[in-house]
């Protein structure tokens, strides 16, 4: 769910959460928990197939096999155009060489951030 729609609403079979420490794999009976999001992919696996999503930060709750994520925005990998998404990357690599003290490096390391997890989401 983000703050103006809902991403996804449909039965999954595993999902792996870019958690902030690490990926996060969620299967039938997990435990119940809450854990903070990093910007990267959600990969679900449905019963027939793997669906990558781009996540903007947030948070996941996971309980009686019911998994909530609440994320700044969501993409899949048909609303993102591929050039674009590939020239947003370049883009940020460049911003991160170029940042040259701590506010500059840490909002490129976020763009970049971003537009990693977009170009996966697409590749």
């Amino acid at each position: 769910m983000t703050p103006d729609r809902v991403f996804w609403s449909a039965e999954a079979q595993e999902l792996i959460l870019p958690t902030n420490t690490g990926q996060m794999g969620i299967l039938t009976n997990h435990i119940p928990l809450v854990t903070a999001l990093d910007i990267g992919v959600m990969l679900v696996r449905t019963s027939t197939e793997w669906v990558s999503v781009a996540l903007m930060g947030g948070f996941a709750q996971i309980q009686d096999n019911k998994v909530i994520i609440l994320v700044n925005e969501a993409e899949q990998a048909t609303t993102i155009d591929a050039t674009e998404a590939e020239n947003a990357l370049s883009d940020a690599k460049k911003g991160l060489e170029k940042a040259s003290n701590r506010k500059e490096k840490i909002e490129a390391n976020l763009i970049f951030k971003r537009a990693r997890a977009r170009y996966q989401v697409i590749k």
